[in-house]
């Protein structure tokens, strides 16, 4: 039998060790990342104990009105656990998750599934548990990704402006100014898309604070100015590019793509994938072809993020 507990303050250990053992340890899943902007979101995470009151797994996620999300401030959420789960088993924390959204009135889902190459083992027991219960795709948005153990070879367009920024002695270095990153960011945002980075500088440096070594930003300097930047997040094996940004000097003379270039060779070393994210808009509706495109010309090829949907009454 599958008891659920929904998430408390008392449970932060838990979670965490928890969530930093499992087959999907990713750092923004720890409560520290969760909560920074808990006054935007209502905490709805629940965790899944067997009879022997041992947990089973956990399961971010935010509710809003009749509606839960997991997580409704998080690219993605999902279901965590560690290597001790078995198929059997996931299709009961299914089965009594269903039980729990029945009881507490909650009558539709959405579920943010965590792309698989963020796992260190194979993660996919959910799947089938969820498309008995009537789970169904809502959602995909496009990411793009490299292999950064099987490079395939960038254009020589690419090639020519990575020169041409060495030319003109750009500087790539790992800098703490969040705040002028930030606004570099916010200035591409809205004159491209009419919209302002999801960070301010100030929680940046709050998150850097709790989890310096996964969150890194490294910037372009060209004549002591910053041109280009971009955020990382940074996962056992997955670079992840949460933001980047460019300015017009940084995109005549490659400034962008010096950083980028450098930052491939730098954490080929070391993992295994370098995720750009999203080139889907208004919510996966619409593809930026000219996002992608940037992406492809370094060599990144395309991963789904998938988003599931139930809604009570509407089974298989």
């Amino acid at each position: 039998m599958i008891k659920i507990e929904k998430y408390s303050k008392d449970k932060k250990a838990q979670w965490d060790n928890f969530v930093n053992t499992s087959k999907t340890p990713m750092f923004m899943f720890n409560r520290g990342f969760m909560e920074y902007h808990s006054d935007r979101f209502i905490d709805n995470s629940l965790l899944f104990y067997n009879e022997k009151n041992e947990l089973l797994a956990v399961l971010p996620a935010s509710i809003h009105g009749q509606q839960i999300r997991s997580h409704g401030g998080l690219t993605y959420g999902g279901f965590f656990v560690n290597d001790t789960m078995k198929q059997h088993t996931m299709n009961d924390c299914v089965s009594a998750l269903i039980e729990y959204l029945d009881a507490n009135k909650i009558n539709h889902f959405i579920y943010k599934s965590v792309p698989n190459i963020y796992n260190i083992l194979p993660s996919e027991e959910y799947m089938w548990p969820l498309w008995q219960a009537g789970f169904r795709l809502e959602r995909t948005d496009v990411s793009s990704v490299i292999d950064l153990q099987n490079q395939l070879k960038m254009p020589k367009g690419r090639k020519a402006q990575i020169s041409r920024a060495k030319r003109e002695d750009v500087e790539i270095i790992e800098s703490d100014d969040f705040n002028t990153f930030i606004d570099l960011e916010d200035s591409v945002l809205s004159l491209r898309h009419g919209v302002r980075a999801v960070h301010t500088g100030a929680e940046l440096k709050l998150l850097k604070s709790r989890f310096p070594e996964n969150i890194k930003l490294f910037i372009a300097k060209y004549k002591e100015q910053m041109i280009a930047g971009t955020l990382l997040f940074i996962y056992p094996n997955v670079v992840h590019t949460q933001y980047m940004a460019a300015n017009e000097i940084a995109r005549e003379i490659g400034g962008l793509d010096l950083l980028i270039k450098t930052l491939i060779d730098k954490y080929a070393e070391s993992k295994k994938w370098f995720d750009f994210g999203i080139s889907t808009e208004q919510g996966g509706e619409v593809f930026n072809p000219g996002l992608c495109a940037q992406k492809e010309g370094f060599g990144a090829r395309t991963i789904a993020y998938n988003f599931y949907e139930w809604k009570q009454g509407k089974g298989r």
